[in-house]
């Protein structure tokens, strides 16, 4: 049985010069790979909670598990991943560390999302 878009139609022609000027437009296999871990760590629950939070202001360790419901080993973990990721700052005062996120790009990213689900 076949599918019929398996099958090519013989009145279609494929542009060979745009289809050449869109694959040079394409990313690179190595900024895909990182794409893929950047939505990785966007897809995470745990970790869009508290890029939730740090969106409203910087928060320590504790403050952040008080706020999601969470052990300050399980925050601490979540933390780390998103600081390796590049999308949180630390900042040491004193004994605590207090996390900011990274740049205006991640609540441009969290925003864009939200927006894109309201208006679905």
């Amino acid at each position: 049985m076949n599918n019929s878009d398996d099958i090519e139609d013989p009145q279609v022609s494929h542009d060979a010069a745009r289809i050449e000027r869109v694959k040079e437009l394409l990313v690179t296999q190595d900024e895909l790979d990182h794409l893929v871990q950047t939505f990785k760590i966007f897809g995470d629950p745990s970790r869009l909670k508290i890029i939730n939070a740090l969106i409203e202001d910087e928060l320590c360790v504790h403050e952040i598990a008080e706020l999601m419901g969470m052990s300050q080993p399980a925050v601490s973990h979540q933390l780390r991943q998103l600081k390796q990721a590049h999308v949180v700052n630390s900042r040491r005062a004193g004994k605590h560390i207090f996390y900011s996120l990274l740049d205006e790009h991640v609540i441009q990213i969290f925003r864009i999302c939200q927006k894109h689900l309201s208006e679905g």
